[in-house]
């Protein structure tokens, strides 16, 4: 299935378990009570983890260095698909000035989004690119609240807000990018970090929008560092934030909604991260720029 959004609205080795205290999750627990998270998500059927399909994502950045690089680079992961790939959407996140090129290439195969959005449409802006400018060239996607863009670029959590509340507003669709640094995950504060990033992330987006969002879990130590929380570390915080997700909402809202893992992503690793319940995905950031790598994530086998 082809990923089309609507058109309407980096050291050691890292345990394999969850480094969260029972401590953490009361106070979790009772800190997420005020916007209505709880962790613990209640077993669901089989059915309902079906019915989301997965989507394998591509994260450029601020690469390849030449529109003809982005070209060769997307036909080769175009290329990739095939016939015999998983039941899963495909998208690739590319600079601004690539995005028309390489949705010449990719056609209906891949969609094509941001990777990010200014949240104001018109003014002295220098330097930002609108949702209404991406929406005009056939851009249905962008990305928000990805840890570059908090640390390096400063966007804090209201400013990531306004970003995805203006893409909604068009029409458009957004994935919402959480997760720990490394001191916090140490501290086992890591799902208090998406707990408050998903509430501040998500005010103001109603049940029925919530159809038209991702969430993106990439725990910021393991971002292009080479590191890659196990899959039971992934499993566990995606779990949490399906939980976080069904007490600001519903349970059927939380599984129906579509949870990435990202977090240097490889083809040794995609496996088995995807035969975990609550990953339905992957954001994927250096090896999205290798076309072999990426096209064995997006053939990922579960």
């Amino acid at each position: 299935m082809i990923l089309k959004p609507s058109k309407t609205p980096n050291s050691p080795h890292f345990q394999s378990t969850m480094k969260f205290s029972a401590l953490s999750f009361l106070a979790l627990a009772g800190s997420a009570g005020a916007f209505a998270p709880t962790f613990g998500v209640a077993p669901r059927s089989p059915a309902l983890e079906m019915a989301r399909t997965p989507i394998i994502s591509g994260n450029w950045k601020l690469n390849p260095q030449t529109r003809d690089e982005a070209i060769t680079l997307a036909k080769d992961i175009t290329a990739s698909i095939t016939d015999k790939s998983p039941d899963c959407e495909v998208a690739l996140f590319v600079p601004y000035v690539f995005i028309e090129a390489v949705m010449g290439i990719t056609g209906d195969k891949i969609a094509v989004g941001a990777e990010g959005v200014c949240p104001e449409m018109k003014g002295a802006f220098t330097g930002a690119v609108s949702a209404s400018m991406l929406q005009s060239i056939g851009v249905n996607w962008a990305l928000a609240g990805h840890s570059e863009r908090r640390v390096i670029f400063g966007e804090n959590d209201e400013y990531i807000n306004g970003q995805v509340l203006k893409l909604l507003e068009l029409g458009m669709s957004c994935m919402l990018c959480i997760g720990e640094s490394e001191s916090e995950y140490e501290q086992n504060l890591a799902g208090a970090v998406c707990a408050i990033q998903l509430k501040k992330g998500l005010a103001g987006v109603s049940k029925e929008d919530m159809s038209r969002i991702a969430i993106a879990y990439e725990p910021v130590w393991a971002i292009g560092t080479g590191k890659v929380a196990t899959p039971e570390i992934a499993q566990a915080v995606h779990a949490e934030c399906r939980k976080i997700i069904a007490d600001i909402y519903d349970q059927e809202t939380a599984d129906a909604c579509r949870i990435l893992y990202g977090g240097s992503v490889t083809p040794e690793s995609v496996d088995g991260l995807m035969q975990k319940p609550d990953i339905d995905g992957a954001l994927v950031g250096g090896a999205s720029l290798d076309a072999s790598k990426f096209g064995r994530i997006i053939n990922f086998e579960s």
